[in-house]
């Protein structure tokens, strides 16, 4: 029996993926208190009704079960059960975008601003994404895009599957982000900050990228960057590293940094491994 446990950040897609996993012919259960999970998976496995795949949603809206759930997979392993964890993510600003819309109370804390109440629930979910064996960031998805990309994952097989490269763009100015295996200075490519029509824009706005790009020196960085980490990713699979993250830095992390790390980002996705992106002083 195949048991996989979707959790991440509420607004991230979850109730998108219940329902790719019920078009997958998985039998799901949404919002199933933790401290129940093992038990539900025996009911099944001593069931005359054969079931092959469950699909588990576990997150906060467990509130204090939530704190059951570290228990309760040690439960399932002492059991014999295999699981495996999905988790989704997705930026903070269009967390608070989704919530808005919807006009939600954030289920970490339905009292507090929703910035307030995200934060919260990253902290209170950071150490089940660090032991995740997916992760897909939603920031960019659509619903079909998500369906499609779990098909990828858990019908194709089409990701690696035990290792996250977590890509950061960031601002020398702010310091360097600590939790950073590698970091590449990309201070020596042209600033769009200089050009007054791209001052007040990023390297998410095509503008920023093209200008970025089109200077010799960027595509020769790119590629020997890219070169370098198609040698090092594998490398460091072998020696059990199950995240690796790559920090990319210009003077205010706004233009050259987050170009460069959005397009390799997009090439280290396309060669299979889960890749999340993010762009800390972007907004600053």
């Amino acid at each position: 029996m195949k048991i996989t446990i979707i959790t991440g950040m509420s607004g991230a897609g979850k109730s998108i993926a219940v329902k790719a996993f019920e078009d997958m012919d998985y039998y799901c259960m949404d919002n199933l208190p933790p401290s129940l999970l093992a038990d539900f998976a025996k009911l099944f496995r001593d069931s005359s009704k054969y079931i092959d795949h469950i699909a588990v949603v576990a997150d906060i809206r467990g509130g204090v079960f939530f704190k059951d759930l570290f228990k309760s997979l040690e439960s399932l392993i002492k059991d014999g059960f295999e699981y495996e964890i999905l988790f989704l993510d997705a930026a903070d600003e269009v967390l608070i975008k989704r919530f808005k819309e919807h006009r939600r109370p954030h289920p970490a804390d339905p009292t507090a601003r929703i910035v307030d109440a995200i934060e919260k629930e990253r902290q209170m979910l950071n150490e089940i994404k660090q032991k995740s064996d997916y992760i897909i960031d939603t920031t960019s998805l659509t619903n079909a895009m998500l369906k499609e990309e779990i098909n990828e994952i858990f019908v194709l097989g089409h990701v690696q599957k035990n290792i996250t490269i977590s890509i950061i763009s960031f601002g020398f100015k702010a310091g360097i982000p600590i939790d950073c295996d590698l970091v590449f200075d990309v201070r020596f490519l042209p600033n769009p900050h200089y050009i007054e029509e791209m001052r007040d824009l990023n390297g998410n706005d095509e503008v920023v990228q093209q200008y970025v790009m089109k200077f010799e020196q960027s595509g020769i960085f790119l590629n020997k960057l890219v070169d370098m980490l198609m040698f090092l990713i594998p490398h460091y699979q072998k020696e059990g590293k199950t995240q690796l993250v790559i920090g990319i830095g210009c003077t205010g992390g706004k233009h050259r940094s987050v170009t460069i790390a959005n397009i390799l980002a997009n090439i280290i996705d396309k060669a299979n491994y889960r890749t999340i992106i993010t762009h800390r002083d972007v907004n600053r």
